[in-house]
């Protein structure tokens, strides 16, 4: 079994070694906290985001598309709360000028990071004092025009739900849709984090999947557990996660958001610890109540069964989609023994990921680089990646190699094309997890991999 401490270097060895993430502007010696995605990990990121869309939004008749601005009319931000309370408090340590969240120092004390009291604590690196408790607005401040004054702020919004209030009244007007009505979005949010870290896990710049269910406040309770059910099953069947690292933890009322009736964190056993994956909250009236009373326009909803007019409840389902990818990559990343070119066992890292959210599906891989065994394993990878199947064909090194290759990708079937394919019209199909092998007729390869997939 692989150790926390190990895990997450050999998670962020591989990440980069196989092209699933990189330290952003590496050329220039990066840059804070950034990463780019490279090709597996962008398609990684790219199937958990479609099966996302596809369950939970073309797969339900109950929720819509939206997709919103990143910069908005600042009252809305304004209107939110976010302008005024939206911010993280930090301290210093007088003497190395390191800043450290107060909460977290909290935690790792040991003691309630709702209240913040550090008397008496020193500097975690370098024991000196630290300053007292500041609190910092986490919006990003841009400007718009030609002007950079105070009547031309914005702000790169913190979070997609934003957009999704304000664009309610237009939805429901051209809709006509009864609730429960749920609008959902990907895309960017911006955080002005001060102390970003944990690799991938909080960035300045992340991908969120989140929805926003309108329903009618006496059916809020069982929207919330209908989504939290929906949350688990998504955490258990598609990104299969083991229950036993994961907790769905329940949001005291001292500590949630002063508007939500009920909050659940669903937080995952990462290699550095247990952390926030997603988010459930029962928002109840307060955003669209905000926003009525800011806007002036009249954000009620007229329900066609008792002719009443009223601020629906908002149930929020929040899925991060960069932590989704780590979670992913932390929890199918593995240490196995496999036969060696002598006989012998070495170790074998394997990325033992769901088949469906795999950025590789097939391998198609010719014994060797002779012309009668690429005629016939080029075609088949053609047919495959025509078919939709996303395919590698792959001659380089030793056949080995490259099984060892597509292991630490994440492939789940390598299909090897023989000398006596060319008789038999048959290849050998290995699979990833077990490395055991079958022959499976040329014909029958397409079927056999999309039964798979389902």
């Amino acid at each position: 079994m692989i150790q926390p401490e190990t895990r997450m270097e050999l998670l962020v060895s591989l990440a980069k070694r196989r092209g699933f993430i990189y330290p952003g502007s590496e050329i220039y010696g990066g840059f804070a906290n950034s990463w780019d995605y490279g090709p597996y990990g962008s398609e990684l990121k790219r199937n958990i985001r479609d099966i996302w869309w596809k369950r939970f939004v073309t797969g339900r008749q109950d929720v819509y598309a939206i997709e919103t601005p990143i910069i908005m009319n600042p009252k809305a931000w304004e209107a939110s709360g976010h302008l005024e309370t939206f911010s993280d408090p930090l301290v210093d340590c007088k003497r190395c000028r390191k800043r450290f969240r107060a909460d977290h120092l909290m935690e790792q004390l040991g003691r309630d990071p709702a209240a913040i009291d550090l008397t008496g604590v020193n500097c975690p690196e370098c024991g000196g004092e630290l300053t007292d408790v500041r609190h910092f607005n986490l919006m990003f401040k841009t400007f718009i025009g030609v002007t950079e004054d105070e009547s031309n702020v914005a702000y790169l919004r913190p979070e997609t739900a934003g957009g999704m209030f304000v664009a309610w009244k237009n939805v429901r007007d051209s809709l006509h849709k009864r609730l429960p009505l749920g609008l959902a979005q990907i895309g960017k949010a911006f955080r002005n984090e001060i102390t970003p870290g944990n690799y991938i896990f909080r960035t300045r710049e992340f991908d969120q999947m989140e929805i926003e269910y309108f329903v009618k406040p006496e059916d809020a309770p069982q929207a919330f557990e209908m989504w939290l059910g929906e949350m688990k099953r998504w955490c258990e069947e598609v990104l299969k996660l083991r229950p036993a690292n994961t907790e769905y933890v329940e949001i005291s009322e001292e500590e949630r958001a002063f508007y939500s009736a009920r909050t659940i964190d669903v937080e995952y056993q990462y290699p550095f610890g247990q952390k926030e994956l997603y988010g459930l909250a029962n928002r109840t009236d307060y955003d669209l109540s905000r926003h009525q009373e800011v806007s002036k326009e009249d954000l009620r909803y007229l329900d066609p069964e008792t002719n009443e007019r009223y601020i629906p409840y908002v149930i929020e389902p929040t899925w991060g989609l960069d932590r989704t990818v780590l979670a992913v990559l932390a929890e199918h990343i593995d240490i196995d023994e496999a036969d060696s070119v002598s006989g012998d066992k070495e170790p074998r890292m394997v990325l033992r990921l769901p088949p469906i959210l795999a950025p590789v599906k097939v391998a198609i891989l010719p014994l060797q680089k002779k012309d009668d065994l690429v005629g016939m394993a080029a075609p088949l990878a053609a047919m495959l990646r025509e078919a939709g199947i996303a395919t590698e064909y792959d001659t380089s090194a030793s056949i080995g190699k490259r099984y060892r290759r597509q292991d630490e990708i994440g492939t789940p079937w390598c299909i090897t094309v023989d000398q006596d394919s060319l008789t038999d019209q048959q290849v050998t199909i290995r699979d990833r997890d077990t490395m055991e092998q079958v022959r499976v007729s040329v014909a029958d390869v397409r079927a056999w991999v999309e039964e798979r997939l389902k």
